[in-house]
């Protein structure tokens, strides 16, 4: 068992609160009105969780977001960028703070928001920010002098991987005049050229790319989308899934059902990826390094995945314009663990212990009902706190742990003691529309076609599992058998008569032999026609074409 818990950080219009727990959560008394890091006002102030006491403060009226360094010994601020009359060139807004001292290391020029802040290695060797088309490369927190610049033209994404050294960094430069986007891989500092990336792969039908390293950095994934889907399908214009390794294998993730990409996420173990896409109800599919399918949990309403810290479980969610559906997995068993709902979550988290999970409800995503619960993964509500009417809840944190803290733990089924309850989901009836109700339920007379989840690994045990085109062979086998129930059952059966063959009534002949034999293929042929009127008409027309 482990020694520690895991805090919570609450943050919303009433001010920030810090919750000790699970499993019993309470509020620190110690931590009044504090964060670790917050806007009060005209200061930023930093301050210790374990008793409150204050570390920095730092006169910054206008900041507007912060970050810390990983081993927090920097920490970025950020300022709307803006300029007067009497300063055109306005000030620097982007400020690194040295938390040791509070001296300011360097203060920067960031007009977006959008990737305003620096990213550091794992140990902060390194730091990288994008500076017209270039990466500017700093060692050991000295942001006075560039150790190292990558240009690309264009360059508008970069992602560094994570862990220890030697670092890597995956690059994107979209496409232009007809040349196709491309996503490079690069080891720190070994920026020589083309010949020198690890790995090179391009495509075209991008916009825009998120970019996603595995844990032990062999690996990227690249989900690459453009707002407009030309053919009409997708409101959600058209994506695609890329897979790069270090050791220079690329491929094009095949996705198993057409519509768009919601989630992408690594297994902790980076030996497999769990992706959820397609068209509603959507599906969900654990892959390998070979970008094979190793898992499919079928269809469902989900548009998310989460792996736990450990790995050893997995979350599929239905958030936003869905109910808030939860799947909880074993993925050692492939088994489900537990089904919880969440109705109008816009946040969710695992907590650092894997066995542990906050859900909430923010502003200004909905600014009604706000409100979070920490759950226990078997899908019962541990504590429940809900914000009073009038206020706004904006953010719920887990307080972060190194690698390693809170080991695996064996998976439970049976669910966590609470009194509070749970909320699992009750079986649904799926919409019929009025002319089908009252009436068996038909393969052809479903609205949507539901796939069960099914172990895709080669000598999987258990059932033989069914590949893609043997299952859709399958269904259109039962659907043609429910169609033949609705037809009179005599007309589908061959006709024949019990009685002995010499008894039998002569067939009727038209006097040529040649003719006959004709009409006794035609009627061969036509023998097991699932139509008799189709049958006659063959028939007739074969005697009409005969004369």
């Amino acid at each position: 068992n482990c020694c520690c818990y895991c805090d919570h950080t609450v943050r919303g219009s009433d001010g920030t609160v810090l919750i000790r727990g699970p499993p019993n959560c309470e509020k620190n008394a110690d931590f009044q009105s504090s964060c670790h890091a917050h806007v009060l006002f005209v200061r930023v102030t930093v301050v210790k969780v374990a008793d409150g006491s204050q570390v920095r403060s730092f006169d910054l009226p206008k900041t507007a977001m912060l970050e810390f360094s990983p081993l927090n010994t920097v920490l970025a601020t950020w300022q709307v960028y803006s300029k007067t009359q009497d300063n055109p060139q306005g000030d620097a807004n982007l400020q690194l703070w040295d938390l040791k001292t509070g001296t300011c290391l360097k203060a920067l020029y960031q007009k977006k928001v959008q990737g305003w802040c620096p990213s550091w290695s794992d140990d902060e060797k390194i730091a990288v920010r994008s500076v017209n088309n270039e990466l500017h490369f700093f060692e050991n927190n000295d942001f006075i002098n560039i150790a190292n610049k990558l240009h690309l033209q264009k360059v508008s994404e970069f992602m560094l991987s994570p862990g220890s050294q030697p670092s890597k960094v995956a690059v994107y430069v979209p496409g232009s005049k007809g040349a196709p986007s491309f996503v490079r891989l690069y080891q720190y500092p070994n920026f020589g050229g083309p010949t020198c990336a690890l790995a090179n792969k391009s495509f075209f039908k991008a916009d825009r790319v998120t970019m996603l390293w595995n844990k032990k950095a062999t690996a990227v994934l690249v989900q690459a989308s453009i707002e407009v889907d030309k053919t009409g399908a997708s409101y959600y214009g058209e994506q695609t899934l890329h897979y790069l390794a270090t050791n220079g294998e690329t491929a094009a993730v095949q996705l198993q059902k057409n519509g768009p990409i919601y989630d992408v996420a690594w297994s902790p173990s980076s030996t497999e990826f769990c992706v959820v896409y397609g068209f509603m109800p959507a599906k969900a599919t654990v892959y390998n390094l070979k970008c094979d399918p190793v898992f499919d949990f079928g269809t469902g309403p989900r548009n998310a995945v989460y792996y736990s810290p450990q790995g050893h479980i997995l979350v599929l969610a239905g958030f936003g314009n869905l109910r808030g559906q939860m799947e909880v997995w074993d993925v050692k068993k492939w088994k489900q663990v537990s089904k919880p709902q969440v109705p109008d979550s816009t946040h969710f988290a695992w907590c650092p212990d894997g066995e542990h999970v906050v859900t909430s409800t923010c502003a200004p995503r909905l600014r009604v009902s706000n409100g979070y619960k920490i759950w226990h993964y078997t899908g019962t509500v541990l504590y429940k706190q809900d914000t009073p009417t009038g206020t706004e809840l904006w953010e719920t944190v887990w307080q972060p742990f190194p690698d390693g803290t809170f080991p695996e733990r064996p998976v439970k089924y049976q669910a966590a003691p609470s009194e509070l309850g749970s909320t699992e989901a009750k079986p649904a009836q799926a919409y019929r529309p009025p002319a089908l109700r009252n009436k068996p339920v038909t393969a052809s007379s479903k609205l949507h076609e539901e796939e069960p989840p099914q172990n895709m690994r080669p000598g999987a045990t258990g059932d033989k599992q069914l590949s893609k085109t043997a299952l859709k062979n399958q269904k259109k086998r039962e659907a043609k058998k429910a169609a033949k129930q609705e037809i009179n059952p005599d007309a589908l059966e061959p006709q024949s008569d019990p009685s002995p063959a010499s008894n039998a009534q002569p067939e009727t002949s038209c006097g040529d032999p040649e003719t006959d034999k004709k009409i006794k293929s035609v009627k061969k042929v036509t023998k097991h026609s699932h139509c008799l009127l189709l049958r006659s008409y063959c028939i007739s027309w074969w005697l009409k074409y005969l004369q």
